[in-house]
């Protein structure tokens, strides 16, 4: 497991597919706290570059 932070949106890709070919792995096993990782790694960089504001009432 080679874990670095996500730079731009190439790595952003790369990091989510990487997510989805493990999310549904079994816990216990490396890839439980590979995937722990990516999704913080993943949420980090979303808040970041593309924040969802709250919605304005008027």
């Amino acid at each position: 497991m080679t874990i670095k932070p996500i730079r731009n949106d190439a790595e952003l890709q790369a990091a989510s597919s990487r997510l989805e070919a493990i999310f549904q792995a079994d816990t216990d096993i490396p890839e439980t706290d590979e995937m722990e990782v990516l999704v913080t790694l993943i949420e980090a960089y979303e808040n970041k570059h593309y924040p969802i504001t709250p919605p304005d009432p008027i």
